[in-house]
């Protein structure tokens, strides 16, 4: 089966690949291999948003999201009387034979079956099948994005670059540039009320070996990126202040520290 492979980094948010998802399916009845999608309440191209960080230092990332067509699907072997994968590698519930098996929504541990009270079937991507069956070459989502973030294809087709990709074993998408954990904060020096330029930051595991290096820009920020989810130490120091130390907690989100204030070490002179 091809594979779907989405770049998180070209990625940014403006849902077309999600509205095609509708534009094809709602209203249309694509039988024998889906009947139509409802307006609301599906989505079988969903783009996920999340914030993260917090304010000064906030970032969104949109995820979109499928379903994987697993080799290891379980509705394949709930119900193999109404759920099979056609030539093309797509797991495809037969929207006559699958009446009324409400059971099928919650056999899929993605949470990317739905149910069609209206229609009493489950529901689900089917790929654009009815589609690359007469000569398309990649599904509505694929065709509709903008940026590149979506691609379609034999696997070998894109080479060494899923090697590097989040993928789950037996799923067909990869996802790259999946960003790690990050850690913000401005430094700035109370008693003169200035951000403090220039001053060493360092990130350091819990066993003390170094992990990122860098300095205060014009504003006193400091930004790490793509960490890993762990616990890290954060040492800050310049001339003349007495250096600060931070426990930054990313195992389960991003860190962005208040204003970090330092103090000065010894007499301030005046220039």
């Amino acid at each position: 089966m091809k594979a779907l492979v989405i770049d998180l980094n070209k990625c940014n948010g403006c849902y077309n690949c999600q509205i095609a998802c509708k534009d094809e399916h709602c209203d249309n009845d694509w039988s024998p291999i889906a009947k139509p999608q409802p307006v609301t309440g599906q989505f079988w191209c969903r783009v996920n948003q999340k914030e993260r960080g917090r304010v000064p230092v906030v970032r969104v990332l949109y995820t979109p999201t499928f379903c994987d067509h697993c080799d290891d699907c379980p509705l394949l072997s709930l119900a193999p009387d109404c759920v099979y994968r056609n030539e093309l590698g797509f797991v495809i519930i037969d929207p006559e034979k699958a009446k009324g098996r409400r059971e099928l929504v919650d056999a899929c541990p993605k949470h990317m079956v739905f149910w069609n009270a209206d229609l009493q079937i489950a529901q689900k991507c089917t790929g654009c099948t009815h589609l690359l069956e007469n000569g398309w070459t990649e599904p509505r989502c694929v065709e509709s994005c903008s940026t590149g973030a979506l691609r379609f294809g034999e696997p070998e087709e894109f080479g060494d670059e899923l090697a590097g990709a989040s993928h789950q074993a037996g799923s067909h998408l990869y996802y790259l540039n999946v960003p790690g954990r990050w850690i913000a904060g401005t430094v700035a020096d109370r008693e003169i009320n200035e951000v403090l330029i220039g001053a060493r930051v360092t990130v350091s595991d819990v066993d003390g070996h170094l992990v990122a290096t860098g300095a205060t820009d014009e504003f006193g920020d400091f930004r790490f990126y793509d960490l890993a989810a762990a616990r890290y130490q954060v040492h800050i120091e310049a001339d003349g202040i007495d250096p600060v130390d931070l426990v930054a907690d990313c195992t389960e989100e991003d860190v962005v520290f208040d204003d970090i204030f330092v103090h000065f070490a010894g007499v301030r002179t005046e220039d």
